[in-house]
Formats: C-alpha cells, sequence, structure tokens
C-alpha cells in the first residue's frame, strides 16, 4: 500500500516513524493507534502522514485534520478544528473548554464508535478544504453538500 508521508530531515518517512511508534508501545495504546490511523486511511487513502513535535502522528488534508498522541493512560485524537465540527455521536471527551480545539481520549478497554469517527474525519477534511478555497467556490460547495445531504 502506498502511503502519503512526508520525509524528515533524517531521510525516514513520517509513516515509518509512525509504525515505529506502534511496534514501541507494544500494548493496547498501539493496538488503539494502529486501528484509528487505519480508520483515519480508509477515510482519506490520501492524507498526508506526518511526525511533528518531536513525535507526535499528525494526519493532514489541506491543513492539520488530527494529531494522534499517546500517554500512559489514553490515546488522544486532537482535532485541530475541532470545536467548528458537529459532534452528534459526542465523541469529543477533551479540550471541551477551546476556542478552536477538541480531543478524543480513548482509554484501554474503550469502544470506539468508528463510523461517528470516520465522521468527524471526513467533516475535518471539508472544513479543511473549504478554508482553502476562495470564498465564493466555498460557498457554492458548502451549499451543493448541504443539500445532497438532504436528499
Amino acid at each position: 500500500m502506498t502511503r502519503n508521508a512526508k520525509t524528515q530531515a533524517d531521510g525516514e518517512s513520517a509513516s515509518d516513524l509512525i509504525d515505529q511508534r506502534i511496534d514501541e508501545l507494544g500494548d493496547w495504546r498501539g493496538d488503539t493507534l494502529a486501528r484509528v490511523r487505519g480508520l483515519i486511511r480508509e477515510v482519506d487513502p490520501d492524507i498526508v502522514e506526518e511526525w511533528k513535535w518531536r513525535g507526535v502522528p499528525v494526519w493532514s488534508h489541506a491543513g492539520i485534520v488530527c494529531t494522534g498522541e499517546t500517554y500512559k493512560q489514553v490515546v488522544k485524537l486532537t482535532f485541530a478544528n475541532g470545536a467548528s465540527l458537529a459532534d452528534p455521536s459526542r465523541l469529543f471527551n477533551s479540550s471541551l473548554d477551546g476556542n478552536t480545539r477538541r480531543a478524543i481520549d480513548i482509554r484501554e478497554g474503550e469502544t470506539l464508535d468508528e463510523k461517528a469517527l470516520k465522521a468527524l474525519v471526513r467533516a475535518a477534511i471539508e472544513l479543511n478544504t473549504a478554508k482553502k478555497m476562495p470564498a465564493k467556490k466555498a460557498a457554492k460547495t458548502a451549499v451543493g453538500k448541504a443539500s445532497a445531504r438532504a436528499r
């Protein structure tokens, strides 16, 4: 499978570094990060994988979609523009007070609503893409998508 990834200064691709992180974790956090990564890539096979801030997996499409941080107790998916995204399934359970980001903390043994996560990833990509378009075209695209959803 071809992966869209930025190459680091040392020549390693971000995808390789993410693979290494998953392997290094070797526990539920690695399994969870791998599962989430797979879901993100199902939504957008061309999403760009990056490795930023000294070891944080980042998925981007016309801007940052989300990051995948791992801590002792949680795998945290932080959506760069999460406050602007509809979350009818209420996946966001962390970083709720800010004006921009929202996060999902996944704990060991928790079941993740995969369909809802994919919807959030799709919405984040659509938001990023709309921000990159000229205003007239973005408005037209948003209206077209809204009417398509209404059908």
